[in-house]
């Protein structure tokens, strides 16, 4: 049943980075009318491997490919930051990650407070189920001592998913082991060794992970097959009275690149390539399993990556392959290449087929958007989340958001871009990766409309617009 639109205020441009205090209302009377919605959530996937962002990309995807063919291909979307945790933070509560400390290892970082968008939805009848990397802490866990009775609290149970089935953070990040609603399914009682590819361009490359305990029979590289079949296990079991909302957090293709054999050496990009295309033919899984239940037109579905990938210069040359396209920098970083993200999604009854949209959007604005799509008012008072639906249906002809905060130091104000003390010089120098040392914090400004390879530092030739930016974001103040 077509979703019908009776109600759109426009949305207000504030300087203040304010949205609109009156969101979209829809015409639905009751949940039956309510989509489905898929959200599947790449790790570390650069904006230039899938072929529909960079035609020049040697890693094909063809299944991310045809959502944005069936859908809504955006190509200014982006992370709350270039990295893991702040990425999670914005997109389960539509909030900036600036606004908390990021302390995951010592805390659940989520609030009791908090409206999640699990809870958005459980609020208007859809079953809520999340498959994957949650990496937004836990209360109370001694992560050297783990028993299979050690609750989980202040996770997806404790934030409204009904299940939730997965690992706590990253896959090179031990202990090692699954947890199911909010226990450990085995304990992490054996130790793995340090691992890495033996032709790994980096340290931290390749088949990367770092040693530590390990539930018994843990295998990384059953890790991505065994959340695409418990994603899958779930759609199956949906009931067709009833909404449901799937949240995919792979761990791919994060390292380790560890692809099982079925792609292993199906591209000319090693590891990560294979692993790569792995993740496309998990999302092609996802989608054909839509489509054999009858639920493609009924579902919204998403596909997006977390941020920027972990690709060096060694791996350019390497492989002749560009995981960020024309971006400049990777993962952490806070040049595009850091935190501009793939983004397509597909609604057959909304979003018209082969949908291109350029307008600024991020990862806190999926909170808004989908209270759209339930009609749900109550979010007016997130004043980071703007309602992207318009957008969505090739509707908006305005910009629906001038400004956003990236991180802490990142600002963009249309094509303008300010970041505050950039030039750190990213992962690499992060990892102090063959003795680099970190470049000469310095003020940026550059016009992405002209330069989106950042490569002209425009501040010394426009204090009076770096001064304007600069008061957007927020101190560093101790929070």
């Amino acid at each position: 049943m077509q979703l019908l639109i009776i109600l759109l205020i426009p949305l207000l441009l504030f300087s203040t980075c304010q949205p609109s205090s009156s969101p979209t209302e829809l015409s639905v009377t009751n949940s039956e009318q309510y989509p489905n919605i898929v959200f599947i959530l790449a790790d570390d996937m650069g904006y230039g491997d899938p072929s529909s962002y960079n035609p020049e990309s040697k890693i094909p995807t063809p299944n991310i490919d045809q959502i944005a063919q069936n859908g809504v291909k955006f190509t200014d979307t982006h992370s709350p930051g270039p990295w893991c945790v702040p990425s999670r933070y914005g997109l389960i509560t539509g909030q900036y990650p600036y606004r908390t400390q990021l302390n995951w290892r010592e805390r659940a970082l989520i609030d009791p407070s908090q409206r999640t968008i699990a809870e958005l939805l459980k609020d208007h009848g859809y079953r809520t189920g999340m498959v994957g990397k949650w990496h937004l802490g836990f209360d109370s866990i001694d992560w050297s001592d783990i028993p299979t009775d050690q609750e989980f609290r202040g996770g997806p149970i404790d934030h409204g998913f009904d299940e939730f089935f997965g690992m706590h953070a990253s896959l090179d990040i031990p202990p090692y082991f699954y947890i199911e609603g909010n226990q450990a399914i085995a304990a992490p009682t054996d130790t793995v060794a340090d691992n890495q590819s033996e032709d790994a361009t980096t340290t931290i490359s390749g088949a990367f992970w770092r040693g530590g305990d390990m539930a018994p029979g843990f295998s990384h590289e059953e890790v991505l097959p065994k959340f695409t079949e418990r994603a899958v296990s779930f759609l199956e079991k949906q009931q067709s009275d009833q909404p449901f909302f799937l949240y995919l957090a792979l761990t791919a293709p994060h390292t380790p690149w560890v692809p099982t054999e079925e792609f292993v050496g199906t591209t000319s990009v090693g590891e990560y390539g294979d692993f790569t295309r792995q993740v496309d033919h998990t999302v092609g899984q996802i989608a054909s399993t839509l489509n054999s239940l009858g639920l493609t037109d009924k579902t919204l579905l998403i596909f997006t990556s977390d941020n920027g990938p972990v690709w060096f210069a060694e791996d350019v040359e390497k492989f002749d392959h560009r995981s960020t396209a024309s971006l400049r920098g990777m993962k952490i970083d806070h040049w595009e290449g850091g935190h501009r993200i793939p983004f397509v999604a597909q609604w057959p009854r909304e979003i018209p087929a082969g949908t291109v949209r350029d307008d600024l959007m991020g990862f806190t604005d999926v909170f808004a958007t989908l209270a759209a799509v339930v009609g749900d008012t109550m979010v007016a008072e997130n004043k980071d989340s703007y309602n992207m639906l318009p957008a969505f249906q090739n509707e908006a002809t305005e910009p629906i958001r001038q400004e956003m905060i990236i991180g802490e130091r990142v600002v963009r104000q249309g094509s303008w871009k300010f970041i505050r003390d950039g030039g750190e010089g990213g992962l690499g120098r992060s990892y102090g990766y063959q003795g680099q040392e970190p470049a000469p914090q310095v003020d940026e400004l550059y016009n992405l409309a002209e330069d989106l390879s950042e490569s002209n530092n425009l501040a010394d030739e426009q204090p009076e617009k770096v001064a304007e930016l600069k008061a957007l974001l927020p101190d560093l103040q101790p929070k």
